[in-house]
């Protein structure tokens, strides 16, 4: 068992991010892990995430606030314990257009 205490989750940075914290919550600096890893994500107003993709699917869960998510053909508006599943190579772009701040967890497949 590994636990990770929220006030000792290390902070990481990605590029593309803009005007967001992200903690670490469980897999790589934060602790062992075998195939997946676990961050909680605080996005400001206005800040978000360029359109990109990576080779690793991932799980978003919208646990405060709201966001738009869109992979450049479609667009979604998810609000508080929507989810959404982006495929490997599925591009994303993810941006909060409320005035408070949005908070997501992602699972996302070790890479």
């Amino acid at each position: 068992m590994h636990v990770t205490r929220a006030a000792e989750a290390p902070e990481y940075m990605a590029p593309g991010h803009s005007q967001m914290t992200m903690l670490r919550l469980q897999g790589k600096e934060a602790g062992p892990a075998d195939t997946m890893w676990l961050a909680l994500s605080t996005i400001e107003p206005g800040g978000g995430i360029a359109l990109s993709a990576s080779g690793a699917e991932k799980f978003y869960v919208v646990v405060e606030g709201e966001i738009e998510i869109s992979n450049g053909a479609e667009t979604h508006h998810l609000g508080r314990y929507d989810s959404c599943r982006v495929a490997p190579d599925e591009p994303r772009m993810i941006t909060n257009p409320g005035p408070a701040v949005a908070r997501l967890l992602l699972a996302m497949a070790q890479g």
